[in-house]
């Protein structure tokens, strides 16, 4: 199983401790986030996982290579020239992974109760293209889907903008994705630093694009300095 984890950005809402380390490295509960999600991928089967880097990128390699790759094949997607989005970024890291198998998509700083497992094989078995892991609660932009689940469109409440169609439902996307790698092939075109929801909004009029509602999902973004001590809390609850 192929995963790939999104630990590039500079994490600028978690200053000043990204000032001096990459967002992959900040701790919680005494543990790097980038560590945390690896040892719950490979607990969860996964064999193969690409790491992006940019922000403090040698960091992250010294930290992987003193932990000897926890024992995985980890390989390093390497955007220290520019930030591509999670768009460019898939494109980018699409060579280092080992076979056509579906790849799951995962953001550094994303804490959650998800069974990863799970949430592979059930979807590999759906065999669409792309399955975005999403759950009802509140956000500033949200997913919309008819009732098959597929995607339609976007919205963004604080502005009112809408891409793509309106739904009937309208789900929180979680940063959790799996992506068919004979996506690819539809990238090539796009330019090297894309978002991903473009992408999907253009790539569902043709392609499988669904959304995976999860009712019961806990999900907690460490995406700022005073989410730390949540994220502890939410860490020792699980």
């Amino acid at each position: 199983m192929n995963a790939f984890i999104l630990a590039a950005g500079l994490g600028t809402r978690l200053r000043p401790l990204t000032d001096t380390m990459p967002k992959a490295l900040v701790p919680v509960d005494g543990k790097p986030l980038l560590q945390y999600q690896i040892e719950r991928l490979k607990a969860a089967g996964f064999q193969r996982i690409v790491v992006n880097v940019h922000h403090f990128a040698e960091q992250i390699i010294d930290f992987l290579n003193a932990h000897q790759n926890f024992g995985l094949d980890i390989r390093i997607s390497d955007e220290r020239e520019q930030l591509l989005e999670t768009g460019g970024a898939i494109k980018r890291a699409l060579p280092l992974f080992s076979d056509s198998s579906p790849i799951l998509v995962h953001n550094v700083d994303i804490l959650h109760n998800l069974d990863l497992r799970s949430f592979y094989q059930q979807n590999c078995a759906q065999q669409t293209d792309a399955t975005l892991l999403v759950s009802q609660r509140t956000t500033s932009r949200y997913l919309l889907t008819d009732d098959t689940n597929r995607l339609l469109g976007w919205r963004n409440v604080k502005t009112g903008e809408v891409k793509g169609k309106e739904g009937e439902q309208a789900y929180a996307f979680s940063g959790i994705h799996l992506f068919s790698p004979s996506l690819g092939s539809l990238m090539e075109n796009w330019p090297d630093r894309f978002s991903i929801i473009d992408f999907y909004l253009q790539t569902t009029l043709t392609r499988n694009i669904h959304l995976a509602p999860v009712a019961d999902l806990r999900l907690l973004d460490v995406g700022k300095v005073d989410s730390l001590h949540e994220a502890t809390r939410f860490l020792q609850d699980l």
